[in-house]
């Protein structure tokens, strides 16, 4: 038996309309992920629907209302192989009122593709989505121009935008030297698993051969178990099995487990009985691994999404209030003491009030250039404390750095995103 290939989360981000879906499809279909007559099917409801074109897109787009609205709503998982690894692609809506799935979406993800269309360049969500990647630790990119069809192939429309994504990369602080670009055109099919005749003057990757020069990154199986619950369901003949994506550390059946906060913050204990990824039984589950499994001991009712599941004997962090690093993004005035927006921490949605402004960074040198402000705005780095309306699981960077980071959102906006270094703790009721 081969050994299997090295599993990565991939996640798809950018601007609304620069064809990220469309992308998806074209390469799982011309990678043979999707067959003919799956893709033929697609064509026939794209037509009944009036979206010819959009054929593409709807291999991601299983859910009927997103076929008929043409938006990416929520996030669509999908396992598809290359060569040297086999992914599990997630395709973030680009769409502004979905973007806390995309949280979500990035949150999961080692690496990512960000489409950018030639015709539009860099946009609004555009930079949203790289900051997102930035702080949620997206290590590794590649950024492809699509819909180089409508830009007749040129290739210094293709330099132009290029230049202009470095630009933005580095101001959030990815090297772009480490940064594969590709001129693609996804409806067409050039260059994305196919080599094209069409564009001469590029020498690089396919975009498909680009997914293998991804590397590894390191799993972080010797940190503690740190498992985030996405979803709890009652299955007939198995009972309740949440879904979730170990974070750090190792699941194994058998293992005592506890989730907290839990139902009054008290936490809720419980023995593994099985793990399923996949529709495959496994025995553990390791860092990346998206699972189902189920817990002797557990009622649907006691777990809910945003608790976390960990060791009996390494309770995840509770904390009653903690200090943050943050930088503000995009907001409309300004940021106060007092000010409650919600923070999406791995998988819970929790408000929390800013207690206090430490200190204003500066977001380049991280040197500090204002003691107590009495405001924060776009564009400014800062050290906040921060007191949450009910408890939260959340993780020293030092500690467990998958575990700290968090955006901070307002009326549907990304406002600002960021790391905790440091906590109060609090104790759990054990029951």
């Amino acid at each position: 038996m081969a050994k299997e290939k090295e599993h990565m989360n991939l996640v798809f981000v950018g601007h609304v309309d620069h064809g990220k879906s469309t992308t998806v499809g074209r390469l799982l279909f011309d990678a043979g992920s999707v067959s003919e007559q799956e893709l033929r099917k697609l064509k026939e409801k794209a037509k009944e629907l009036g979206k010819a074109g959009f054929e593409f897109a709807f291999v991601m787009d299983n859910l009927k209302e997103e076929r008929e609205r043409g938006l990416t709503i929520d996030l669509a998982h999908k396992r598809f192989n290359t060569d040297k690894y086999y992914f599990t692609i997630i395709d973030a809506p680009g769409h502004k009122d979905f973007i806390k799935n995309m949280i979500t979406g990035a949150s999961q993800a080692d690496s990512a593709v960000l489409v950018v269309a030639a015709n539009d360049g860099v946009m609004a969500q555009t930079k949203e989505h790289v900051f997102l990647c930035r702080t949620l630790g997206v290590q590794q990119l590649i950024v492809a121009i699509n819909k180089m069809d409508m830009k007749d192939y040129s290739e210094d429309v293709f330099k132009k935008v290029k230049t202009e994504v470095e630009t933005l990369l580095k101001t959030v602080g990815y090297d772009p030297s480490k940064v594969q670009f590709l001129p693609i055109a996804s409806l067409p099919g050039d260059n994305v698993v196919k080599k094209t005749d069409k564009m001469s003057w590029y020498k690089g990757p396919t975009l498909l051969a680009a997914l293998d020069l991804f590397n590894i990154p390191e799993k972080p199986t010797n940190l503690p178990l740190r498992l985030p619950i996405q979803d709890v369901y009652n299955i007939t003949g198995i009972g309740v099995v949440p879904v979730g994506k170990v974070e750090t550390g190792i699941m194994k059946v058998g293992d005592k487990v506890i989730f907290v906060p839990a139902r009054e913050g008290k936490g809720v204990s419980g023995e593994v009985k099985s793990i399923e990824m996949h529709h495959e039984q496994l025995k553990q589950a390791g860092p990346g691994d998206n699972v189902g499994f189920n817990v002797r001991g557990i009622e649907k009712k006691d777990i809910a999404r945003g608790d976390v599941l960990g060791h009996t004997d390494n309770v995840p962090t509770v904390a009653s209030e903690f200090t943050a690093q943050i930088v503000v993004l995009n907001h409309p005035s300004v940021m106060t003491v007092g000010y409650t927006p919600v923070f999406h921490i791995h998988t819970s949605q929790v408000a929390c009030q800013i207690m206090a402004i430490v200190k204003k960074l500066n977001a380049a040198t991280g040197e500090t250039i204002a003691e107590n402000p009495d405001f924060i705005k776009n564009g400014d780095a800062a050290i906040i404390k921060v007191k949450p309306v009910q408890p939260i699981v959340i993780e020293k960077q030092k500690d467990i750095p998958h575990m700290s980071r968090f955006a901070i959102r307002d009326s549907g906006v990304t406002v600002a995103a960021g790391m905790c270094i440091d906590l109060v703790k609090k104790e759990l009721n054990k029951k």
